[in-house]
């Protein structure tokens, strides 16, 4: 797991829902699902009603859905989890380092984006 990230603006986020740590989550509070728009990135898990911390601006580490190159482009799997984006689905940022697989934590470039 990369152990290193830089948060430049990190906001509070009320979950609506169950989020799994490091995964990409939505302006309304939800783990993000295939291709959706998200707000940024789950330093920590939560169950709704619970407040956490949300990487919006700056890096952030991402849980990989899927084997992903460096400098790669990235969007959301079904799960949350980062995946390379390729011709569809909100742009949520940069591979900063490559995964060799699903289950890898990696460094991403956060790009932010409005539906």
């Amino acid at each position: 797991m990369a152990k290193n990230n830089v948060a430049v603006l990190t906001l509070p986020l009320t979950a609506t829902g169950t989020i799994n740590a490091h995964r990409f989550v939505t302006p309304a509070g939800a783990q993000a699902g295939a291709d959706a728009n998200a707000l940024g990135a789950a330093r920590n898990a939560a169950v709704s009603g619970e407040v956490l911390p949300v990487d919006f601006l700056g890096t952030a580490i991402v849980e990989a859905g899927a084997a992903i190159s460096a400098g790669a482009t990235v969007k959301s799997d079904s799960s949350g989890r980062a995946i390379t984006w390729v011709t569809s689905g909100a742009r949520l940022g940069v591979a900063l380092e490559a995964a060799a697989g699903a289950g890898a934590f990696i460094e991403v470039a956060l790009i932010p984006n409005a539906a």
